[in-house]
């Protein structure tokens, strides 16, 4: 590690890495910024997979990849087809009728249910099943935790909430530290392993990190999955979201109580159980199948250029969908037309270097993270490259816009040997790190470099922190909600790129590192991934 740090120290003197944002150079700011604001434009439409607005982004980031001099990654292409299915799925009437023991009460769409189904047909039929909660809905043997002993689920529907036991209770699981388990992704994957007709998750905001509002805007079009050759036909048959206040009236009509119920769920030795509760689910769908498309773009490297450094952005994100103060396209300025125009900063940068790096690195601006990981997902099951070749992933996910800060966040911290490496770059800059070990939101878990690191390939997840050079503007700023919204849109007037360029030359520092490094960054021994 310490030949890593002084190899770090001399790249800093090398290439000459800021200290400061102050000193980048202003012609790869106007560069970075001319990229978002084109990305995240009302012409490109908020960018949806599987429409127009996809043929247009995927050949803007092909052309810029072969303006900035990069090669075609995938055969002489720049392009790697995804076959998806998208789903427009209502339930029949907008409603879900919930019949109990003491009543009935029915779940709006979508004030009170959010579903989808991502199987390739015109109807999901559900016949009159009962709902069971099933309290996290997770089967953890080395937690000794199963939520599924004890009751049978098949054919039925299961409510499980969001989150894991830890978030409640220390002594759990990983404390505040989310696992995998915690994941609404997972909820779904076990209730389809269970045999379960159907899977809502309970909504609560705390434990999500995020509001109702966001559920909605995620799925209420079109939602789209990977589509293998049976068109889906043993995915699980409804997914879906339940607002907390919707699930109260369930079991009102199921004649349980709710608080005391949910309470329980989150000690061991929960008994989760079939509700009193029935319903007939009849999802009505229109669907498409097509080819969406990464774009992969790639730096030959020198000695070790079958070996691989491989950046990703997700070029995706919600099209046109429900208006919002008449605003009606999702553009995703921030999220994630800035981690793209990253991957282009970072390609000229590396482009422009008077010694190309040893190590190959390799550019893809993958499709569909909004709707799952899917683009990143389908790289790794079909890597362009060997993945055990491949040294690290670094993912751009929201990289602008970002204030200056004295610190850096360095999360998912004690995973790799790379830990110091961050440290060493982020002192090059004036900068303290701050060691994060704890993640209640599953950060780790929500962007595409879990795909990597499912497969063993380790990343490094650094961000700007919360000590502001200027806290004062920071503090003047409104706090406008805008994750996933329509008004996530490019306004010069209040983004700031000061500290998104000082990031940036950070990630490109520590990129460079790896790149010339003689070994390969290392998972540690505590860490729950390990090279396959």
């Amino acid at each position: 590690m310490k030949r890593q740090i002084i190899c770090a120290l001399m790249c800093v003197a090398a290439v000459g890495m800021p200290a400061t944002a102050q000193t980048a150079d202003d012609d790869g700011l106007a560069f970075f910024k001319e990229r978002i604001k084109t990305l995240g434009s009302d012409e490109f439409g908020g960018r949806k997979p599987l429409t127009a607005y996809e043929t247009k982004t995927i050949q803007y980031i092909a052309d810029e990849f072969k303006q900035l001099g990069l090669q075609p990654a995938n055969n002489g292409s720049y392009f790697q087809p995804v076959k998806e299915i998208a789903t427009f799925t209502r339930p029949k009437d907008n409603k879900i009728v919930v019949r109990g023991a003491k009543g009935k009460t029915d779940l709006q769409f979508s004030d009170d249910v959010v579903v989808w189904t991502n199987r390739g047909t015109e109807k999901v039929s559900i016949p009159n099943t009962d709902f069971v909660f099933v309290g996290f809905g997770i089967n953890a043997p080395e937690y000794n935790w199963n939520d599924y002993e004890g009751v049978d689920v098949k054919g039925k529907i299961v409510i499980a909430m969001v989150n894991d036991p830890g978030y409640y209770d220390a002594k759990l699981f990983r404390g505040k530290n989310m696992t995998y388990y915690g994941r609404w992704t997972y909820k779904f994957e076990e209730a389809e392993r269970q045999g379960a007709a159907g899977c809502l998750v309970l909504h609560n905001k705390p434990a999500a990190s995020y509001g109702w509002e966001v559920c909605q805007a995620s799925h209420v079009q079109k939602n789209i999955a990977l589509c293998d050759e049976s068109m889906n036909a043993g995915a699980l048959g409804m997914k879906g979201w339940l607002a907390e206040e919707a699930c109260r009236r369930i079991f009102e009509v199921g004649g349980a109580d709710f608080d005391a119920t949910v309470a329980a769920a989150k000690q061991p030795g929960f008994k989760s159980f079939v509700m009193n509760a029935k319903s007939k689910v009849q999802l009505n769908v229109q669907l498409e199948v097509g080819e969406s498309n990464n774009v992969a773009a790639i730096l030959p490297g020198t000695d070790l250029k079958d070996e691989y450094i491989v950046c990703t952005a997700h070029w995706d994100h919600f099209g046109i969908g429900t208006p919002v103060n008449g605003d009606s396209i999702y553009n995703g300025a921030s999220d994630n037309a800035s981690g793209v125009a990253a991957l282009m900063w970072l390609a000229r940068k590396y482009q422009r270097l008077p010694v190309r790096p040893r190590r190959s690195i390799v550019f893809v601006a993958v499709t569909s993270e909004e709707c799952g990981l899917l683009g990143s997902q389908h790289y790794c099951e079909h890597p362009l490259y060997p993945l055990e070749k491949t040294a690290v992933n670094l993912n751009f996910d929201g990289s602008a816009p970002a204030e200056r800060t004295h610190d850096v966040d360095l999360r998912a911290a004690g995973k790799t040997n790379m830990d110091a490496l961050v440290v060493a770059m982020a002192s090059a800059q004036g900068r303290r790190v701050n060691v994060i070990t704890e993640d209640p939101a599953g950060g780790f878990f929500r962007s595409d470099h879990f795909n990597f690191v499912k497969k063993g390939v380790p990343t490094v997840l650094v961000r700007g922190g919360k000590d502001y050079v200027d806290k004062a503007r920071h503090d003047a700023k409104p706090k406008v909600y805008r994750y996933h919204q329509p008004n996530d849109e490019y306004d010069e007037s209040w983004w700031d790129f000061d500290g998104a360029m000082e990031n940036l030359h950070l990630m490109f520092g520590i990129g460079l590192v790896i790149a010339n490094n003689d070994e390969m960054p290392a998972w540690t021994k505590e860490a729950d991934f390990q090279r396959q």
